[in-house]
C-alpha cells in the first residue's frame, strides 16, 4: 500500500509541475508577440505623421527671381506683342542684367538691362563694367527700361536677323543676341536658356502667340484694368504694381482675399 501511494504522489506532483511548464511558456510567447506588434504600428504611424508635417512645414516662399517674373511678365508680354522680341527672352535678360532686380543699376538707375549711355541724353548712372566707371541709362521708372530695351534691339540693325527667327524661338535669339555682340560673357546664351527653362518662362511666348489678353489697359487718372490670370494672388499683384493688398481691395470692393480667373480688378497706377 505504501509503494502505490507514493506512485500516485509521484503522478499528481508530475502531472501538476507539467502543466505548469506550458501554461508558463504559452504566457511568455503571447505577450511576446503583442508587445511587439504594438510598437511596430505605434512607430509606424509616428514616421508617418512626422514625415507629413514634414512637407507641410519646409513649404518654400517665392524667391527674389519669382517675385521679379511675377512682377514683370505683363510687362514683357505687351513688349512681346508691340516688338516681336520673345516675353522669355526679355525677362531672362531682365533677371540676368539686373539681379532679380536686386544689382545697382536696376535699384537706382531702374535700368534693368545695363543698358550704356550711347548717345542718351537722359539721365545717366556712372557704374563698373567692363571698364571703370562707364555710363549707362538712368531711367524714372522700370517699365521705361523695359520700353527702352525694345526700342534698342529694334532700332539696330545687328539686331535684325533676330526679327527673322520664329517668336517662340528663344534659344535662337540667346545666341543670336551674343553673335550681335549684345554681351561679351561666352555664356550669355547658355544662362539665358537656363533662365528660361528652369523658370518656363517659354510659356508666356506661348500666350501671347495664342492671343491671350492679359496684359493691363489703361482705364483714367492712373487707374488700370487687369484681367485675373492663373497664379495671381493679392499679395503678387501688389508686388507687381508697387501696391498693396489694402489698397486693391478697398478700390473694387472686395471683402476678401479671392480671385477668380477672368476676373477684372481696377489697380492704381
Amino acid at each position: 500500500m505504501k509503494i502505490k501511494y507514493r506512485y500516485i504522489v509521484l503522478v499528481i506532483v508530475a502531472l501538476t509541475f507539467s502543466c505548469g511548464s506550458k501554461k508558463g511558456v504559452e504566457t511568455k510567447k503571447k505577450d511576446n508577440s503583442s508587445k511587439i506588434e504594438i510598437v511596430d504600428v505605434k512607430e509606424e504611424t509616428k514616421t508617418t505623421k512626422t514625415d507629413t508635417e514634414g512637407i507641410e512645414v519646409k513649404t518654400k516662399p517665392p524667391s527674389s527671381t519669382d517675385n521679379y517674373i511675377a512682377r514683370y511678365v505683363t510687362i514683357a508680354k505687351t513688349e512681346m506683342r508691340k516688338s516681336k522680341i520673345p516675353a522669355s527672352i526679355t525677362l531672362a535678360q531682365g533677371i540676368l542684367e539686373s539681379g532679380s532686380g536686386r544689382g545697382r543699376l536696376s535699384v537706382e538707375a531702374n535700368n534693368h538691362f545695363g543698358i550704356k549711355c550711347h548717345g542718351w541724353k537722359g539721365a545717366k548712372i556712372y557704374h563698373d563694367d567692363d571698364a571703370s566707371q562707364e555710363c549707362f541709362r538712368k531711367y524714372r521708372k522700370a517699365e521705361s527700361s523695359f520700353e527702352d530695351h525694345s526700342e534698342f534691339l529694334t532700332g539696330r540693325k545687328r539686331y535684325a536677323k533676330l526679327f527673322n527667327l520664329k517668336p517662340n524661338d528663344y534659344k535662337g535669339w540667346a545666341k543670336g543676341l551674343k553673335s550681335a555682340g549684345y554681351a561679351t560673357d561666352r555664356k550669355y546664351p547658355q544662362k539665358l536658356i537656363s533662365l528660361i527653362e528652369r523658370y518656363k518662362l517659354y510659356k508666356y511666348d506661348k500666350e501671347v502667340l495664342s492671343g491671350k489678353s492679359n496684359e493691363q489697359v489703361g482705364v483714367n487718372n492712373g487707374v488700370y484694368r487687369y484681367i485675373v490670370e492663373k497664379g495671381d494672388t493679392l499679395y503678387s499683384l501688389a508686388k507687381r504694381f508697387n501696391t498693396t493688398v489694402e489698397v486693391i481691395k478697398d478700390l473694387n470692393n472686395m471683402t476678401t482675399n479671392n480671385l477668380a480667373l477672368g476676373q477684372e480688378l481696377m489697380i492704381p497706377n
